[in-house]
């Protein structure tokens, strides 16, 4: 371990940092497939403690800002070429038409997100060596994270903060500074830690005073008390419809009558408690604003001795035939009690961006309509509740009104386009997350897995494994008060990564 450290510090003139050219790019490559370890759901954290200082040597052998730039845009390629393999696994499904995307796709977006390391590591090339240099990058990695989650549509997925989020009592510890800064803060503070290597033997000693803090401040954030919790079993149904099933419409019956049957299972479960029945994303073939047979054949399912609400994945059509992704609040045949509509849609797989040049999109007639932001859905029976429909839920501090903020979260989604790969289950991490962040519990109803259910600290309360046809019942847990991330948003990890990237920069100028 020592002989490690000094390998890592900045002072050692071994082979990576005389290596130039292809060589030092190809260097930079393999050191961000390897860091990709550390992400869900393999979550070899101590990799990071090996590759952030490779980088930052990497860095420092850099004759020039453009190299540095260069070198870190390769590192964060093979960061996200491993960390998003999975979307190819969505290619796959309509290969006939899109086959020539596969050998492109999850190369083409890893370079763009590459772009906000590169730019990282050319603005700590110009901090001195030593903690300002590493103060500049972690400051400056964050900002770019915080940008890639806007820039476009947004796309905040592997976040470093998220190599805290394993599973288990020790996960739920680790994953509670979240309540305070968010994954965006904690990827902050993960760089910090990874770097100390570099630094040379005493800091690398404060890793282990470091991590004990951090699990410190993670036990006493477990200690708060939540709500009392109300009176409501949630009724989460997968119908495990693989995705070629889905869009054929001769089966679309027999998927309806599936998860009607599976709702009727759980209501049956729940007993003589109020209950509600979620379907995940679009799970209903019927367009239930219009289908009243079709809203009274999942409130019979749902029927009880008192009146029991269901909120149901489906597709409707707005007033300009344009048709939305959304999440309906029903109760018998009466009109909709409730709607939501997603606003954050998938660039191809939902709609075409206007600043793409080819015209890919895998939803006929041209895309979805956007929403109009979270909400908070009032519905008869519920406590009120903030509705997310699949990967809305990666993105930090834009998932719930907190001008209306709801007692219980709830995300419905289908990762049938997935399979098993790592994709559902780094959405799942980035759901178990958001409950963290916001200190309100989170229901999911995933088509194909991982349906599971969250309490307000992100504690697993249970679960049903992939591809399999069920219905988990569980009982609905309390909230906790509003965390100071939840008030703040995303000030706060800005700020922190601002201050983080000033000292950096201001320690260089008196410096020299």
């Amino acid at each position: 371990m020592r002989a490690l450290i000094a390998w890592l510090s900045p002072g050692h003139n071994g082979r990576l940092a005389a290596l130039r050219g292809w060589r030092a790019d190809l260097a930079a490559i393999v050191i961000g497939l390897a860091s990709a370890l550390a992400l869900p759901p393999v979550f070899m954290l101590p990799v990071l403690a090996v590759t952030f200082p490779l980088l930052l040597a990497l860095i420092d052998a850099s004759p020039r800002g453009a190299i540095a730039a260069r070198r870190g845009f390769w590192f964060g390629f093979g960061l996200h070429l491993i960390g998003l393999y999975w979307i190819t696994e969505a290619i796959l499904i309509e290969a006939a038409r899109y086959w020539w995307l596969v050998p492109l796709a999850v190369p083409a977006l890893s370079a763009v997100l590459a772009v906000f390391i590169a730019l990282p590591c050319w603005v700590a090339w110009r901090a001195p060596r030593g903690w300002p240099r590493l103060l500049a990058l972690a400051g400056a990695w964050v900002l770019g994270d915080l940008a890639r989650q806007f820039v476009g549509t947004g796309f905040p997925w592997n976040l470093l903060g998220s190599v805290w989020e394993f599973p288990g009592r020790a996960g739920d510890l680790f994953l509670q500074p979240a309540a305070l800064v968010s994954l965006h803060g904690m990827t902050l503070a993960t760089l910090l830690l990874a770097g100390l290597p570099w630094l040379g033997r005493r800091a690398a000693l404060l890793i282990v005073p470091g991590v004990v803090l951090w699990a410190g401040i993670g036990f006493a954030l477990l200690q708060r008390t939540p709500s009392t919790a109300p009176n409501l079993a949630v009724v989460l149904v997968q119908g495990n419809v693989p995705e070629g099933e889905k869009r054929d419409r001769a089966a679309m019956v027999d998927v309806f009558r599936r998860h009607l049957a599976l709702s009727a299972q759980g209501v049956a479960q729940a007993g003589n408690r109020p209950s509600v029945v979620v379907w995940p994303e679009s799970m209903s073939p019927f367009l239930l604003q219009q289908d009243a047979n079709a809203r009274a054949a999942i409130a019979a399912a749902a029927a009880g001795p008192d009146s029991r609400p269901s909120l149901i994945g489906t597709v409707r059509f707005d007033e300009q035939g344009q048709p939305r992704n959304s999440l309906v609040a029903i109760n018998g045949a009466g009109p909709v009690l409730a709607l939501y509509d997603k606003w954050h849609l998938v660039p191809f797989g939902e709609y075409a961006p206007s600043w793409v040049p080819l015209a890919i999109q895998m939803v006929p007639g041209g895309g979805f309509g956007f929403g109009d932001g979270p909400h908070t859905l009032h519905v008869p029976g519920l406590p009120p509740v903030a509705p997310m429909i699949c990967y809305e839920v990666i993105f930090p501090a834009q998932v719930v009104d907190e001008h209306d903020r709801p007692d219980w979260m709830v995300n419905v989604t289908n990762d049938a386009w997935f399979g098993t790969s790592s994709g559902p289950r780094q959405h799942l991490a980035a759901a178990r997350a958001r409950a963290v962040e916001e200190g309100l519990p989170l229901l999911r109803a995933a088509n194909t897995g991982i349906t599971v259910g969250f309490d307000a600290f992100g504690h697993q309360i249970g679960r049903l494994p992939q591809e399999t046809a069920g219905v988990l019942v569980l009982d609905l847990p309390g909230r906790l008060p509003a965390t100071p991330f939840a008030r703040l948003g995303l000030l706060l990890p800005g700020v922190l990564a601002a201050l983080s990237l000033a000292l950096g920069l201001a320690r260089g100028r008196r410096l020299r």
